[in-house]
């Protein structure tokens, strides 16, 4: 199977229907040309906790920060399902799987397991936006393929340049993972990255040879040396960009005030009013939320 089949067959893969109805709402609501899914709750098939979909739209690239992101209640079937969404243009999407911008959130992050769960026009594939999220999906693969190998041993399982590559992405952006991250990644999704290095390399007609379990790639020193002084110039931009991130989600992460309230309750089991001044100042509002949580904690 080549690289587009596998990443075509990939973004099929099922959901719960209930998954489906939601990313039908929101890509409906912005208008957008297509929903992906991905996170954890993807490999579980669960509904409980935070699901994550990015809502691709038409339009030019954006320029400055992005994705949008924002968070949404629904009520479905009896059950809250919740979602934290993140939202940019397809054109931007592509050209950031491309590798061709400071930021290595899409590349690194939809190398990893994603579907297609809702899209404006028919699935006919390569011949409208939906083919152009397979295309932008195959890119991210061969970003973040090429960095592993340019970044991995000279030979070695597969699973040694995947781990390489993981290792090197958690270093660069702005927050705290447990030792080990990676090897979670890689074993919770052994059936997607198994294989999935090897295809690339022939897709981009990159030389290696398999010796038994081990592979032998054969890069070109020159690209090798332009893959690294690319990533080199991401690694730096990469928390900076997370900082940026996090200060424009404060003004406007819409939804805020109602998603931190679940996630404190959810971990602490204090249920904090969520009202409109909450809303919409979330930052203000932390040390007032720690009171009540504090104070509930002593009254408990």
């Amino acid at each position: 199977m080549n690289l587009t089949d596998r990443v075509d067959k990939a973004l099929d893969r099922e959901v719960d229907p209930a998954i489906s109805a939601f990313a039908a709402r929101l890509g409906e609501e912005a208008q957008a040309a297509a929903v992906l899914f991905y996170g954890s709750n993807l490999r579980t098939g669960l509904l409980e906790g935070v699901l994550d979909f990015y809502v691709l739209t038409d339009g030019s690239p954006e320029r400055g920060i992005w994705p949008t992101v924002s968070y949404r209640e629904w009520e479905h079937d009896g059950q809250t399902l919740r979602a934290k969404i993140a939202t940019m243009t397809l054109a931007k999407f592509r050209e950031a799987a491309k590798g061709r911008s400071r930021d290595a959130t899409i590349w690194a992050r939809f190398v990893q397991p994603s579907a297609l769960v809702w899209s404006k026009e028919p699935p006919v594939r390569h011949e409208n936006n939906t083919g152009d999220i397979v295309l932008a999906v195959q890119d991210a693969a061969v970003t973040a393929a090429h960095l592993a190998v340019a970044l991995g041993p000279a030979k070695g399982r597969e699973e040694d340049y995947w781990r390489a590559l993981f290792q090197e992405t958690y270093k660069a952006e702005f927050r705290i993972e447990k030792p080990g991250r990676e090897n979670s990644i890689l074993s919770l999704n052994q059936d997607h990255f198994s294989g999935l290095l090897p295809a690339v390399l022939e897709w981009t007609k990159v030389p290696f040879e398999l010796d038994g379990e081990l592979l032998v790639p054969q890069m070109a020193l020159d690209y090798r040396s332009d893959v690294l002084r690319r990533w080199h110039r991401s690694r730096r931009w990469g928390k900076p960009l997370n900082i940026a991130r996090l200060l424009r989600a404060t003004r406007t992460f819409d939804g805020a005030g109602r998603y931190a309230a679940w996630k404190v309750e959810r971990h602490t089991g204090v249920e904090v009013e969520v009202t409109p001044w909450r809303e919409k100042h979330p930052v203000l509002a932390a040390p007032g939320v720690l009171w009540e949580i504090w104070r509930a904690k002593r009254q408990s």
